[in-house]
């Protein structure tokens, strides 16, 4: 079963590693807090997922042409459809915690 995990495992990270996605072990390195703010951490949340849409594009271009794998395209746009449901839950979420201070009594 162990054997199995890691094959698993280590066609994941070849496949992330195709599309030129990060993969999970450079993630885990610490991340250091540079003091920016609120208003950046939501740019840079914004500005990956539009990037992850666009190799998804490219990814699913490059199946059509016969040069990416079925299973390249799907983790692709898995990916990008997990980092637009990320910003789409955060922006409902800020939404919501608007309309609740705007309904506070004064």
């Amino acid at each position: 079963m162990v054997s199995n995990i890691s094959s698993a495992l280590n066609a994941y990270q070849a496949a992330l590693s195709r599309i030129g996605a990060p993969t999970p072990a450079k993630e885990s390195a610490p991340v250091q807090v540079t003091g920016s703010t609120f208003s950046d951490m939501v740019k840079s949340s914004i500005e990956e997922a539009q990037d992850l849409g666009t190799k998804a594009e490219q990814t699913t271009l490059a199946a059509i042409q016969g040069k990416a794998s079925a299973q390249d395209v799907v983790l692709a746009v898995s990916n990008a459809e997990l980092a637009l449901d990320t910003v789409v839950a955060f922006r409902d979420t800020a939404i919501k915690a608007y309309q609740s201070i705007f309904n506070m009594q004064i």
